[in-house]
């Protein structure tokens, strides 16, 4: 198998020619597949239908007889107890360090820079000090961008290594003290799958940003959502921070949304004890308290990280075999031709596939053209721009194998048609 750039133009006319008949034999059998999110499948969903029945009337008999706290009513702000160990234990840290709230980690993320924006994060508010900054890792998750866009904060790209964003960048950046945080999935990132390297999170707790009210939103949505058994290891972030007295600068957030039920889960967040106070301050305006009845769901449901391990790995035995079939069709379609490359994750829920510059938004079209809907090209970098136009998102997660395995067949014809084009009109 050679690369396209070395045949010649015969060659790629009778290629493109090939090609074409492929894909309206595809086309001609109407279509309608959906690899657009990250959305769990239905079998997926299954896993924790035990969540729907974890708790009763009687707990509420046992609960009043044994003189516990009432989670039927308001109060508990921050969350219930075994709920907030539950999490403590997950992402490693001091209960008290905890919050506990709804089912959006995103909405966390959300009021949490609303606060940073209305009344600041340790300085005078965001919006009163003229254009502002956010650093984005890129390829990257495109609701992170969307809340920056929503305030007018200005997203600067940064490129996204194999092990964390480029951090030279980035050290460099953070000398201007217009630039006030920057968004961070650090383990499975949206969309490559990378996990940061300690010597990343080494840097980037060690940082002294010129911006005294400086955060990082540190999301880590897939902490233990593993494909492989060969898992990938993330550095606690706090206790690099501790290291460098650096404990304010982040506030890390994580959710059950793709261990239980996205629509009906839990999130939480852990920061420093500064932070805590802060947020803590906001949410006594905010609320009277979150759903205590599903944070006790879940706990009796899982009982322990243990638990939600046990189910992950029913989660992981759905989804290894989505990702390997897609991995398996682009090594057997695309490899040698050098118009595409893509990873190849331990865990979370996408593959990041990078086609012939210049061809993705055309690769985009002649899916939906065929029926199959991808994730928006573009949407993996600040205001859906895409300076090399190369960069699609991948999310095997929600079609049934068969579905999926349709889907990315004609995804690769797509894909080298779209190549072959471009080379013609060169």
């Amino acid at each position: 198998m050679k690369e396209y750039s070395s045949y010649t133009k015969a060659e790629l006319m009778t290629l493109k020619s090939q090609l074409e008949e492929e894909y309206q034999a595809f086309k001609a059998q109407g279509l309608k597949l959906d690899m657009s999110r990250g959305k769990p499948g239905a079998d997926q969903l299954a896993v924790s239908n035990g969540l729907l029945d974890a708790i009763t009337s009687k707990d509420w008999e046992d609960n009043a007889a044994g003189g516990s706290l009432e989670y039927r009513n308001y109060g508990i702000l921050t969350g219930i107890r075994e709920c907030k160990a539950i999490f403590a234990d997950l992402l490693n840290v001091p209960a008290e360090n905890v919050i506990v709230c709804g089912n959006s980690s995103l909405n966390m993320m959300f009021d949490y820079i609303t606060q940073c924006m209305l009344t600041g994060s340790g300085a005078e508010p965001w919006k009163d000090q003229g254009e502002i900054k956010f650093l984005c890792p890129c390829p990257g998750y495109d609701r992170h961008f969307a809340i920056a866009e929503y305030y007018g904060i200005k997203l600067i790209p940064v490129k996204m290594n194999d092990d964390g964003p480029d951090m030279n960048a980035v050290e460099e950046m953070i000398k201007d003290e217009k630039v006030k945080g920057m968004f961070c999935v650090p383990k499975y990132s949206n969309p490559t799958g990378a996990t940061y390297s300690h010597e990343v999170v080494d840097r980037i707790a060690k940082m002294k940003p010129a911006a005294k009210d400086f955060r990082i939103i540190w999301d880590n949505a897939y902490i233990i959502h593993d494909l492989e058994d060969t898992t990938d290891e993330l550095e606690n972030i706090f206790d690099v921070l501790k290291k460098y007295g650096n404990e304010d600068m982040v506030i890390e957030f994580t959710s059950t949304s793709k261990i239980s039920f996205p629509g009906a889960g839990v999130a939480a967040l852990a920061a420093s004890e500064n932070n805590i106070k802060m947020i803590t301050s906001r949410m006594t305006i905010q609320t009277i308290g979150y759903d205590k009845l599903n944070q006790y769901r879940h706990v009796k449901f899982y009982k322990d990280v243990a638990g939600i391990k046990r189910v992950m790995k029913l989660h992981k035995s759905i989804l290894a075999p989505k990702f390997k079939a897609v991995i398996n069709e682009f090594d057997g379609s695309l490899k040698g031709l050098g118009i595409a490359k893509w990873t190849k994750p331990n865990g979370g829920y996408f593959i990041s596939l990078d086609v012939l510059s210049g061809t993705a938004k055309r690769v985009g079209e002649l899916c939906k053209e065929a029926g199959v809907t991808l994730t928006t090209v573009g949407a993996t970098f600040p205001y859906g721009i895409d300076p090399e136009d190369k960069n699609i998102r991948i999310a095997p997660s929600f079609p049934p194998v068969d579905e999926l395995m349709t889907a990315t067949k004609l995804l690769c014809i797509c894909v080298k048609l779209a190549a072959v084009e471009k080379l013609l009109s060169e």
